[in-house]
């Protein structure tokens, strides 16, 4: 009797299961597990050897609301790579929020305080690319090494995004595709975890790997700098993983 009333008062409320995504999960044998609290989702897989982690929750950029979609793979690429593709009204949002930013305040140079997507929109020179007219109208690059930024999206990854223009990125949702200490990331709003969005960006996301494993792997052949350096610390001065902060503060 005792032991069955220490169940009862343990037992977590009953929340969301998401059946249909867990389902799919297995289907694909990748790995499904609610996160602690219930608000959100996990989901681990792996290609070329490497795992690859999603997940689906509150969202950690204010530049997203409601719920998120965020997925990482470390490559232990050089770490010299720093390459954004983004969708075309976030990039004129976090221009005019950058711009705002700077002449709006005695702040003069940008730290480590402001995020990644918004320095390197200031630091670095936007990219022309190869692609069908519809996607360089609906994507921006930028990137510290242009040759090597136009290359990574240029070919099945531009393919990839024609495909993603007409379906779940048809209405121009906050998204981010990135290259940073040596890992890849994707990252965009999604209010509700359906198969169909997850396994469409997942795809786009898995030939944003291969080609940027095809784009080191050019430059390790021409220069010692971008042989593989391996795994970097997790967490730095501003990391694309760290929370996002409360309103008002």
């Amino acid at each position: 009797m005792l032991d069955a009333f220490k169940k009862l008062i343990s037992r977590q409320p009953p929340g969301p299961d998401w059946r249909e995504v867990s389902d799919w999960a297995k289907a694909n044998k990748l790995g499904f597990k609610r996160e602690h609290e219930g608000v959100g989702f996990v989901i681990d897989g792996g290609m070329e050897s490497k795992p690859w982690r999603l997940e689906w929750g509150p969202p950690q950029r204010l530049y997203i609301e409601g719920h998120e979609l965020r997925l990482r793979m470390e490559l232990g690429l050089s770490p010299n790579l720093q390459i954004l593709l983004l969708s075309q009204p976030l990039l004129e949002t976090l221009e005019r929020q950058t711009f705002e930013r700077f002449t709006e305040s005695t702040q003069t140079v940008i730290d480590g305080a402001t995020p990644e997507e918004m320095r390197w929109l200031a630091m670095f020179p936007k990219v022309p690319y190869k692609a069908s007219k519809d996607v360089r109208m609906r994507f921006g690059l930028v990137g510290n090494v242009p040759i090597e930024a136009s290359h990574w999206v240029e070919g099945p990854l531009a393919r990839q995004m024609d495909e993603a223009a007409l379906g779940f990125l048809k209405d121009e949702p906050p998204f981010v595709l990135m290259l940073l200490r040596g890992r890849v990331y994707l990252r965009m709003q999604m209010p509700e975890p359906k198969v169909q969005l997850i396994a469409q960006a997942v795809s786009v996301f898995e030939v944003a790997v291969r080609q940027a494993l095809r784009v080191a792997g050019v430059m390790a052949e021409g220069s010692a700098d971008w042989q593989s350096t391996g795994s970097t610390a997790w967490q730095t001065q501003l990391d694309p993983e760290e929370p996002k902060p409360p309103k008002g503060r």
